[in-house]
């Protein structure tokens, strides 16, 4: 075009810088598109040497891992106490969600539930007397990761606590999870009162053994399936378990009705799964869990095998440097708040539940469920942007976890930390918020993205971890 003629044009603005920027021109009416850029997270230029000069045994060792996780077959096959199966678990043991964590950097929540897990084990009796004991040092303290174990929010397992027992019947390795206790004044976010330890003993007594007895008529159930199938029905299985919980509770219902102690028993167990839309989701945590265990300890691998939060710290662990820890500060969540509280009541963010969006599930596949920017806030074109986003810092895509609205694409799995540092594209998570003090419990439920301190740690991790492979060959 001469350049006579592009001046007779009217201008546009292209701004690269903060959207800030932006904004002011679009007030004063001037054209103007955003890019949506961020600059590379940064490195340390030996991290980025060694990462660089091994390329091609990073990406063989990622087509492998993800391989893994695709292949997964996660299959929910029994019902037991967790000091019964759980490996490593003792009586005075207490496992908790995200990376390790003291209790004199705790936060408020996983404190209470900490009282709370005390008091239901007969350990203490009352609150005070739980949180004399629990900083006494004589709980062992540990994450639900490190013994194939996950939890939503605090995480808390302890001793007598029934457990979901998984098997991925692709690669062997087993998985679990307690059960899902519903919303507002529970255990997992922080709350210790009568109520709560009341329900968790109903669990304990009523609901465990009619779900065992249950599942064992039914032999076992396809949790692959049932997620696949509630992706389809506007489910994310993360923040929106309605359609996976209905799938499973219609899979449950005549076995809890051949198999219950007595009618009025199976009843209450079929009403506390009814009314808790949220049932589910205990399943497609440990479902998500299995799936990335399978990809562990592949050497050079970058993939993303757990990423959780403790309510202080947020934490990563990569297939390719073993057990290692790589964290940050826990951010706070964006959110919609329950009536009466606001962003300076939250906790920062909490739970092992981001296990799902490691899986390609959760804010990863949030495309697939429009209707949940109702519970935690923005558009349905939000939802679809941060599906679209992801696709851009995983590996592969999983045909079997599809989104309708994408064409029925295959979910963005395995998330590749190298990717995440060199795009400066975060994994979005979509999450429950819990009050700052313990005893509160759940007010509100958002979104975030993952802080960039974990990433940039584990991707020197990785670097390390190559440079000593290479210097033992």
């Amino acid at each position: 075009m001469p350049i006579k003629d592009l001046f007779r044009q009217k201008l546009k603005v292209v701004n690269i810088g903060l959207e800030s920027f932006g904004e002011s021109l679009r007030q004063a009416q001037a054209p103007c598109v955003q890019v949506d850029w961020r600059p590379p997270v940064a490195v340390d230029e030996a991290t980025l040497r060694a990462v660089r000069q091994r390329a091609d045994e990073i990406s063989r060792a990622n087509a492998r891992a993800a391989a893994k996780v695709l292949a997964a077959q996660p299959f929910l096959t029994g019902l037991e106490k967790a000091l019964d199966v759980v490996p490593g678990m003792k009586k005075n043991m207490i496992l908790h969600a995200g990376p390790p964590v003291t209790w004199d950097r705790m936060c408020g929540p996983m404190r209470g539930a900490v009282m709370g897990a005390l008091i239901y084990e007969g350990a203490a009796g009352s609150p005070q007397e739980a949180q004399a004991i629990a900083s006494s040092g004589g709980v062992e303290f540990s994450p639900c990761h490190e013994h194939s174990t996950v939890g939503p929010m605090a995480g808390i397992v302890s001793a007598s606590m029934p457990v979901f027992v998984l098997k991925n019947e692709e690669h062997g390795n087993l998985g679990y999870c307690t059960m899902n206790e519903g919303l507002g004044k529970v255990l997992r976010y922080g709350a210790y009162g009568p109520e709560v330890i009341q329900k968790l003993k109903w669990m304990e007594s009523t609901l465990y053994p009619t779900l065992k007895k249950a599942l064992a008529k039914l032999g076992r159930i396809d949790l692959k399936n049932i997620i696949a199938q509630a992706l389809h029905m506007g489910d994310e299985v993360h923040n929106r378990n309605r359609a996976a919980t209905s799938l499973f509770y219609r899979l449950m219902a005549p076995a809890v009705a051949r198999t219950a102690a007595d009618p009025e028993t199976a009843a209450r167990v079929l009403e506390f799964i009814n009314g808790n839309d949220h049932f589910f989701l205990n399943l497609s945590m440990p479902a998500s869990k299995v799936s990335l265990d399978a990809a562990r300890d592949v050497p050079a691998s970058s993939l993303v095998v757990a990423m959780a939060r403790n309510g202080t710290d947020f934490g990563i662990q990569l297939s390719g440097t073993g057990q290692d820890w790589f964290t940050g500060p826990a951010p706070v969540p964006d959110a919609l708040y329950f009536a009466g509280f606001s962003k300076k009541d939250a906790n920062p963010d909490i739970g092992d539940s981001a296990i799902t969006e490691t899986n390609g599930l959760g804010g990863f596949a949030i495309a697939a469920s429009p209707a949940i920017v109702q519970f935690i806030g923005g558009s349905p074109e939000d939802a679809l942007n941060y599906t679209r986003q992801m696709y851009e810092i995983t590996l592969a895509e999983n045909t079997a976890y599809q989104i309708p609205y994408l064409n029925f694409r295959g979910s963005p799995t395995g998330i590749d930390a190298i990717q995440v540092v060199d795009k400066g594209i975060f994994p979005v998570i979509d999450t429950g918020v819990a009050h700052r003090e313990p005893g509160v419990g759940q007010v509100g439920a958002g979104i975030l993205s993952a802080p960039p301190e974990p990433f940039q740690k584990a991707l020197t991790g990785l670097a390390r971890k190559l440079e000593a492979n290479h210097e033992n060959r």
